[in-house]
């Protein structure tokens, strides 16, 4: 405990206070009186808890109605419900690659991703972010040819697994490039969707769908729990892998199901995001407002486009210094710290939501450059 103190890096659990720009509650859903009447409703209908895991007693029709209705929103054959995005991923990649594989992951993957290659028994492989010519290099030397035999050998199979909108960074992955690739050399790509599903698309189901590559990837995992409002994750693709994962995935097998009472909030969700398009554009035009405003006063912010604003540091104790100065102003701001980004990359994560204004971006931006003013940051 005394190391983390020294370091800068001992975390406190605190409550909401201010106004949230910390918070994955992108579209401003999580607080929207349809859900949490569907949700209240949904509780007196089916009870608190599923009691058991879905193979025992805790299957419940609503969780299979909503399975199929977020396949369609995703445009895939079929889609499996989890309690957690971390679970979905952790069931993902231990269930698919096996003894021999390669898993090919982004340096800035998600730890859910991390964890779970580090649990599968194939080999690892991690390549530089957002570096296409890596990937293609790897690909050349050990992928399958084109309609040819597995380089890496009989029977083995190589996967590239890369976030569609990275959640530290805020940038985008460059998943057109990678499924022209994996298409090229038979591998298999697999996509988390945590941060985009909700906000891209003119569905509003993710980064997969705005770059046309559906029928390229293999899987991918959307959480319900950030721009969706909710809780849980939906891993989604061919029929023949979800019922796979039913028979084989761990996470899933032996996991008490979630309450039945969050498939009717995640319905409601779904279909306000199909009927209220202007909240992601509304978050389009907020995240971008805020980036011109601080890249024009100096604030060094990362190199994305997305409602993920990384404000960048560096240090732990002056990124905690400046989050408790915000605090203070009223903005709800949390510093991230290693080992969640690499050391010596300390920042500020600051996620624009719906509910949000104009103003109140404006006001942000005032305090965060004074903030960073008094500590000495650049700005």
């Amino acid at each position: 405990m005394r190391s983390l103190e020294e370091q800068g890096l001992r975390r406190t659990l605190r409550p909401p206070a201010g106004i949230d720009l910390s918070s994955n509650d992108y579209l401003g859903l999580a607080q929207h009186p349809r859900i949490k009447a569907a949700m209240a409703a949904a509780v007196e209908r089916e009870g608190a808890g599923s009691t058991g895991s879905r193979l025992l007693r805790g299957e419940r029709d609503s969780f299979a109605a909503l399975e199929r209705r977020f396949a369609q929103f995703k445009g895939t054959e079929r889609a499996l419900y989890f309690s957690s995005g971390y679970l979905a991923n952790i069931a993902v990649m231990t269930t698919f690659a096996e003894a021999g594989d390669v898993i090919m992951s982004d340096a800035h993957n998600h730890a859910s991703l991390i964890d779970g290659m580090r649990l599968s028994p194939a080999q690892r492989h991690v390549f530089p972010h957002n570096d296409v010519d890596a990937v293609r290099r790897v690909l050349d030397g050990s992928g399958r040819a084109a309609g040819g035999p597995s380089a890496f050998g009989p029977g083995r199979v190589c996967f590239v697994v890369v976030e569609s909108l990275f959640s530290m960074d805020g940038d985008e992955a460059p998943i057109g490039n990678y499924a022209e690739l994996c298409a090229q050399s038979g591998a298999h790509l697999i996509v988390d969707e945590a941060h985009a599903v909700g906000l891209y698309g003119s569905r509003g189901s993710g980064l997969i769908e705005k770059h046309g590559v559906a029928e390229q990837v293999f899987l991918s995992v959307s959480t319900a729990g950030k721009a969706l409002g909710v809780a849980g994750a939906f891993v989604t693709g061919p029929a023949w892998a979800i019922e796979y994962l039913i028979q084989r995935a761990r996470p899933f097998i032996f996991s008490t199901a979630p309450p039945p009472a969050l498939a009717s909030a995640i319905d409601t969700s779904l279909s306000l995001i199909e009927r209220e398009p202007e909240r992601r554009e509304r978050v389009r035009e907020l995240a971008a407002s805020l980036r011109r405003r601080l890249s024009a006063a100096g604030v060094p912010i990362g190199t994305g486009a997305s409602h993920i604003v990384p404000v960048l540091i560096g240090d732990n104790d002056t990124a905690v210094a400046v989050a408790d100065m915000l605090q203070r102003d009223g903005f709800d701001v949390r510093a991230i710290r290693p080992p969640t980004v690499p050391p010596g990359t300390a920042r500020l994560r600051v996620s624009v939501n719906a509910n949000l204004t104009s103003e109140l971006m404006e006001q942000f931006a005032v305090s965060l450059t004074t903030a960073l003013s008094r500590v000495g940051v650049r700005a």
